[in-house]
């Protein structure tokens, strides 16, 4: 019973503890320093061994200027724990408070001085100084630490320190001295330096942190320079010099593909296809694995079914692969492509049901099953049977709970449900996806819930909205003059209507898609000149720019990612434009 009631007790003291520092905490945030002082000074007089609790007191002390008080605190501290020389620091700040700089730089260089009886002290000392932002004695003491102990890693700490008094310069070069006594600190590097870089590769900071890796590089080769490089080149989206860097790395080591498998996905992800095609063909090439090769070939093909090249060539590449290596489980994925290829690029989707259907008959696992499945959903919708559609999608969300094939599949069903014109239905499923775990469904999900969400206020019956979904459908299926009519019809018919500059757009891609570019330009401008405010009207001005650059129309395109740049600053277009107004210019882009 005793040691229950011990125990009950002790809990209680804690608790009431707990209650007291974050009351005196709340004091101190809200400058109530004499309320938080009387605390703090009973915490720490039931706690002396808590320096916690004495720092917040000699702290709220010296914001009441109250300098003589802290002082006592501090200097009684040090006669009763003298090694504490962190104190030390305190105490010249204390006076630094007080600007008499004199008496404070004595303390704070009698506290470096007493490293060299102490040297295991020099973490706590350059800490305090840190603390107290007096970034140089920081250094200082973390410089004089190593020195004395060189079996001491404070790199990270005087490089941090560096980037915080703005000097890049020797923020970089301490990173990268880490590396060059060993190469194990590459992630925990590019992590602190990821901090300083941004995707512009013109941004001072990259170009600095750059040229100091390749001069490494130069004198002194080794793995790492590569594998930062090829880090750097990611974050800039150069997926080629990245490419460059992990075929080097690859060259060497013959170790594996992973990492130039993932930058040719990230390639492929942003449309960046002639590099894409570079690393799978260079899978294709060098890989001993059949798996990895037909891997790279499933790429290979889609990139060929995105970059307009003969229907003919693309359906000899996949009889050569089902000749050689069969419709079997390993080449499920090609199958999957395959239908795809037929439905959407040969407009054949009865042949397209037919195949999939006997891909379904194969000893599939489970994800395999609910990815033909989804295919199949996809053909249908294609082919306007969207019940069965439904049903296979359906399907999907319940053999596959909380797997990112069930979310596609809820997406699909609210796809599917806009198509129809069943839009109460399509925002109940948009809104469970808006937490997708997958960042491009959760997207999708907003951008497709903002357009019904937005278009249905001003349009009680939805007159409108119903008709852009029938040229989303339309769209869809690859019936592109059928969709100008319609989007013809709500222009005409709708002027006004939030959807007006969403039916432009997607009309102008449409113009684009047939390369009837002068209709895209008006209708790229028509969107520019509706509302200056609007959530398109840079991605109005990016689309003339890329339109221009296409046709070789060099100073009406510099003038369009000119605008970006100066007028758009927060677009999602602006690293792009000011990369390609550079290039058109003439800049030398390394």
């Amino acid at each position: 019973m005793r040691t229950i009631f011990a125990f009950v007790f002790t809990l209680y003291s804690f608790v009431l503890l707990a209650q007291d520092q974050q009351i005196a905490y709340e004091y101190f945030r809200k400058g109530e320093y004499e309320k938080s002082a009387n605390i703090y000074k009973n915490l720490f007089e039931k706690n002396p061994y808590n320096s916690y609790y004495l720092l917040r007191l000699i702290d709220c002390k010296q914001q009441l200027e109250e300098f003589q008080i802290a002082e006592d605190l501090i200097e009684k501290q040090l006669e009763n724990q003298p090694s504490q020389l962190q104190y030390l620091v305190e105490l010249g700040y204390n006076y630094q408070l007080q600007h008499e700089t004199k008496k404070a730089n004595s303390y704070y260089q009698k506290a470096i001085d007493q490293l060299e009886k102490n040297k295991y002290s020099a973490y706590t000392i350059a800490k305090t100084f840190h603390e107290n932002h007096l970034l140089d004695f920081a250094l200082q003491a973390y410089k004089k630490a190593t020195e004395l102990n060189p079996e001491s890693n404070f790199t990270f700490q005087i490089a941090s320190i560096y980037g915080e008094k703005g000097d890049m310069h020797n923020m970089f070069d301490t990173f990268l001295n880490a590396i060059d006594v060993d190469e194990k600190y590459v992630k925990t590097v590019v992590r602190f330096a990821g901090k300083y870089i941004t995707d512009d590769s013109e941004d001072s900071n990259n170009k600095l942190f750059k040229n100091l890796v390749l001069k490494r590089n130069q004198t002194n080769p080794k793995d790492a320079w590569n594998q930062i490089l090829s880090w750097l080149f990611m974050q800039q989206k150069d997926y080629f010099k990245a490419f460059i860097q992990e075929r080097a790395l690859y060259n060497r080591t013959q170790e594996t593909l992973e990492k130039i498998e993932e930058i040719g996905e990230i390639a492929f992800g942003n449309n960046d296809f002639n590099t894409a095609k570079k690393i799978f063909n260079y899978i294709v090439d060098k890989s001993v694995y059949e798996i990895e090769k037909l891997y790279a070939q499933r790429y290979l093909l889609e990139i060929d079914m995105k970059s307009s090249v003969d229907n003919s060539a693309i359906e000899k590449k996949f009889d050569e692969l089902f000749s050689v290596y069969g419709k079997s489980i390993n080449t499920v994925e090609i199958q999957v492509l395959y239908a795809d290829f037929l439905t959407f690029n040969k407009n054949n989707p009865s042949e397209a049901i037919s195949s999939l259907k006997n891909t379904l008959k194969l000893p599939v696992n489970k994800f395999q099953k609910g990815m033909i499945k989804l295919k199949l959903g996809d053909v249908l919708v294609f082919n306007n049977k969207f019940n069965e559609a439904l049903i296979n999608f359906s399907q999907v969300q319940t053999s596959l709970k909380n797997h990112v094939l069930a979310q596609q599949a809820r997406y699909k069903v609210a796809q599917t449900s806009y198509f129809k014109g069943d839009f109460d239905w399509a925002e109940t499923q948009l809104k469970v996806l808006k937490g997708s775990t997958s960042q491009l469904i959760a997207n999708d999900a907003l951008d497709l819930s903002l357009v019904i969400a937005d278009n249905s206020v001003q349009d009680s019956l939805k007159t409108a909205l119903k008709l852009y979904a029938k040229a989303d459908l339309l769209t869809y299926q690859n019936k592109n003059k059928e969709t100008i009519v319609i989007l013809n019809e709500i222009l005409e018919n709708h002027k006004g209507h939030a959807i007006e500059d969403e039916a432009l757009m997607k009309q102008a891609s449409i113009y684009e898609r047939l390369e009837e570019y002068e209709n895209a330009e008006n209708n790229y401008l028509k969107i520019t000149a509706l509302n200056a405010e609007d959530i398109l009207v840079d991605d109005a001005y990016y689309r003339l720019a890329e339109l221009h650059h296409k046709q070789n129309n060099i100073e009406k395109a510099k003038e369009y990612y000119q605008k970006i740049i100066f007028d758009f600053p927060s677009s999602i277009h602006l690293v792009d434009a000011r990369k390609k107004y550079r290039k058109l210019r003439g800049d030398l882009i390394n």
